[in-house]
């Protein structure tokens, strides 16, 4: 669990994010849950959008990936969500927590 200093951290390393993730109409599927948990080992912070054609809000996306993923939720604006789980073999983030 994230503290509101580390999540100000995190967001203002996940501006310079470009958006990897997309959730559409299909909404949450098996591969959208397996993309972004390679997503995030790999890179510990990721962000997301949700399309206008999916019937979920970007704040049950980004709770029910993180549930299932035991990932912190950064920030929810609008569309768009950031994601981080920490990666503890590649850390890339432990100086901003």
């Amino acid at each position: 669990m994230l503290n509101s200093k580390q999540r100000a951290n995190l967001r203002s390393v996940a501006t310079a994010l470009d958006t990897i993730l997309y959730i559409g109409k299909g909404d949450l599927t098996d591969n959208i849950i397996k993309q972004a948990d390679d997503a995030l080992t790999a890179r510990e912070l990721i962000k997301g959008k949700v399309l206008e054609t999916s019937e979920l809000s970007s704040r049950e996306v980004a709770d029910l990936i993180a549930e299932k993923l035991d990932a912190d939720v950064v920030q929810v604006i609008g569309s768009k969500f950031v994601l981080f789980r920490r990666n503890f073999e590649k850390a890339k983030y432990d100086d901003l927590l």
